[in-house]
């Protein structure tokens, strides 16, 4: 087989490996991952893939033909809209899976147990890295049930104009991060004149500081030597009762996974994108939560997802975000198709209608039962969706801040991401790339396209593989210490 078709309404394929002319029907040379015209496309007809237009011809395109940007164009689409039109909840489970977790006071469940220095301003990032460094594996030996001590820091906090909508992500995410169940204590580290004010932070949410919320600003400690010295003693103080915690048996409803791609190729869509689909849908069944993002990369599929709505509301809501980007990026001088980016391009996709098809592909099927913004807490189980920009290390720390405790990341063109608190499980979407990067996947979801692996069988590894990184198992993330630099809370306004 040289080519996939993924439906008898497309009319133009994929191509497997390179392409000469004269193979598989081709007119021309295809690069891998690459479409070709299944029939001829009349200029300005539509292209078809997934049965869904991702673009039009923009001259006449004859049959065997490459297609991509020199001769496929994007265009605005009008969707009519239904809601609640399409709901398949997944089937009940044989039996109700587990996994090992550190249940919180809360009831809310971690799957794993760090201590984080938040700082609530720029200025304090230097005091909150120094503070985390001191607590080296060899410090930490003595404490083995706590995962690390990490510094969670950002490049804003004040001179932060405009509506106040920079503002108040700032604050959900600072929150979010302090409440999500991996983490077992904080320390918040500030400079004391910011616009960030950490008194604001603790009236706003309701939190009295104690043993496992302790903050300070640097000016009230006196400078940065001081600050450092008593956020180490501060963490010290902190560590027994946090190494107290013990991981026991949970039910796979408490898990919470963070769906994201990055690095995308042809290939996202067709293999790892759905098979996580299916891992999320195993997960829903069992009570468990997905939550997807990147509201760019969803555009010209949320008619998709809206039939999934189990309400209008909840359909209307994803909707107004789409109208909500599309004037901010005109507001900047943008369209929605400034993505994909050059590197998903290189892999064969060509508009952000075909990109976003694939990419929804990882809410699987289930209803979508909720629809949030930026790092807002999500509360209703099953599938849901968080606002988000596309840029990945923004709109991870935005869904862990909405209470994530596992991440999935799939990617075509291979990323060294990695997150904390939560961990992030990647998964590859060719086998070619997962051989050349071993070292930073966990699966390799190409076996679909090489083997002819069943896409519910991949899905299935990979739900299995959530069960037991939720348990302790590292992933390769974190075995290279990715985690670190990858807290980027989305920055929007003007910076006065």
């Amino acid at each position: 087989m040289s080519t996939v078709r993924l439906s008898d309404a497309d009319n133009v394929v994929t191509a497997i490996h390179p392409l000469a002319p004269g193979e598989a029907g081709a007119a021309e040379p295809v690069p891998q991952g690459h479409k070709l015209a299944a029939a001829a496309i009349p200029k300005g007809a539509p292209v078809v893939k997934y049965a869904q237009i991702i673009g039009y011809a923009a001259c006449d395109i004859r049959a065997g033909a490459h297609v991509h940007t020199h001769n496929c164009e994007f265009r605005n689409l009008e969707h009519a809209h239904r809601f609640a039109s399409n709901l398949v909840p997944p089937p009940a489970p044989a039996r109700r899976d587990t996994f090992q977790g550190y249940r919180r006071a809360d009831g809310r469940v971690g799957t794993r147990n760090h201590i984080a220095i938040l700082t609530s301003v720029n200025c304090s990032a230097t005091a909150a890295r120094r503070i985390a460094a001191h607590f080296t594996p060899e410090r930490l030996a003595a404490y083995p049930h706590v995962d690390g001590v990490t510094a969670f820091v950002h490049g804003t906090g004040c001179a932060m104009g405009g509506d106040g909508t920079g503002f108040e992500i700032l604050q959900r995410v600072l929150w979010g991060y302090a409440r999500n169940p991996n983490i077992g204590g904080v320390v918040m580290a500030g400079l004391g004149c910011e616009g960030m004010q950490i008194g604001w932070l603790l009236e706003a949410y309701g939190i009295t500081p104690g043993p496992r919320f302790r903050v300070m600003t640097i000016q009230e400690e006196g400078g940065l030597a001081n600050t450092i010295r008593h956020g180490i003693e501060m963490v010290e103080e902190m560590l027994p009762e946090v190494n107290r915690a013990r991981r026991e048996d949970c039910p796979a409803a408490d898990l919470t996974v963070a769906l994201q791609c990055g690095g995308s190729d042809a290939w996202s869509g067709i293999t790892a994108n759905p098979a996580v689909g299916h891992a999320c849908d195993l997960l829903v069944a069992q009570g468990g939560t997905g939550v997807l993002a990147e509201t760019p990369e969803i555009y010209g599929a949320e008619h998709l997802l809206t039939a999934r709505a189990v309400d209008e509301t909840v359909g209307r809501r994803l909707l107004s975000l789409i109208d909500w980007w599309q004037d901010y990026t005109a507001r900047a001088g943008g369209n929605m198709d400034n993505n994909p980016s050059p590197g998903n391009k290189k892999g064969g996709l060509t508009t952000i209608l075909e990109k976003s098809l694939g990419a929804a592909a990882k809410g699987g099927t289930s209803p979508l039962t909720g629809v949030y913004k930026y790092a807002e807490q999500v509360t209703a189980k099953g599938f849901a969706f968080m606002d988000s920009p596309g840029y990945d290390p923004a709109s991870v720390t935005g869904q862990i801040a909405s209470g994530c405790n596992l991440v999935c990341f799939t990617t075509g063109r291979g990323s060294a991401f990695g997150s904390k608190p939560s961990p992030t499980v990647k998964i590859a979407s060719n086998s070619g790339m997962y051989r050349r990067m071993s070292g930073d996947m966990d699966i390799d979801a190409g076996r679909i396209l090489e083997e002819g692996a069943p896409v519910e069988e991949v899905g299935r590894e990979i739900y299995q593989t959530w069960l037991r990184v939720a348990s302790g198992e590292t992933t390769k993330s974190e075995a290279q210490g990715l985690g670190d630099y990858e807290f980027v809370p989305w920055l929007v306004g003007a910076v006065m």
